[in-house]
This record gives C-alpha cells, structure tokens and sequence, in this order.
C-alpha cells in the first residue's frame, strides 16, 4: 500500500509528512464471512521514529521511551487497526491511533513539588502513634496478669 495522502498534524509544533508514514493492507482476522476472506482491511500504518527527520531529539526521546512496548528493534512504530469492514476506515482509525499515542508521550509531566505536613497533621500523627502504643502496652500487662 501507498503513503499517506496528507501530513498529520500530531499537535501545534509537530507535525508528520506524508512520506514518513507507510501503510500496509493484509487480511484481517475474525467474523465477518466473504469479506474477511476476499478483501485485505486491516492496515498497519509503519512509522521510522528513529530516522525521522520531523522529530527532535527530546521529541525522538519522549517517543521511544513511552512507547517502548510498541517499537521495534529498527526503531519503527507500528500501529494496526482492523476493526472496521473498510480498508479507508482502518487507515483513518490507524492514522488517529498514531497521533493520540504521540500525543500522549509527548506530553510534559510536571515536577512534583514537594508539600511539608502541618503542624496539626504532625501533632495528630503522634497523638495517634501514642495512644496505639498505650494499647499495645495495656495489652501486654494484662497479658503478664493472667499468665
């Protein structure tokens, strides 16, 4: 199968030509009668995270380390879609996966910002380890009494 008619806008400051993306047709699996057996729906769409040149080096980074699971040993990420009785359909189903899954390893985590506990927290914190210590102490003695 050809390359993507369109380049794919992945977000504002990304966006993905039309000849990085290649797409393959094979037959899919499951229900469906004749036309499982007759017509090649479900496509792979192929894309070379490792030599494209669209992404940065802190993009390239993002990508292989989130979507590791997905990329193989080449550095190309594959994702296949074969849920709809149409070739287009799967490509555009494809074609969406792609972008939500660079959308969500590119996105930016925030640092955590580290938070003291109150002085009311620490206090209760304490009041409680005491009086749970008080019990555990009670029941020992009342242990020694009746041995």
């Amino acid at each position: 199968m050809s390359t993507s008619a369109e380049p794919v806008w992945v977000r504002d400051d990304l966006v993905i030509p039309e000849g990085e993306l290649w797409f393959t047709a094979a037959r899919s699996g499951g229900p469906g009668g004749q036309n499982v057996n007759k017509v090649a729906t479900r496509v792979t769409l192929s894309f070379d995270v490792a030599g494209s040149p669209s992404l940065s080096e802190e993009q390239r980074h993002l990508i292989v380390t989130r979507l590791a699971t997905r990329i193989t040993k080449d550095g190309v990420l594959k994702v296949v879609a074969q849920e709809h009785r149409s070739q287009a359909e799967n490509r555009r189903a494809a074609i969406e996966r792609f972008t939500a899954l660079l959308r969500a390893a590119l996105v930016r985590k925030a640092p955590r910002v580290k938070t003291r506990a109150t002085a009311a927290a620490r206090a209760r914190r304490l009041d409680r380890k005491k009086r749970r210590s008080a019990l555990k102490r009670d029941r020992m003695a009342r242990a020694e009494l009746n041995e």
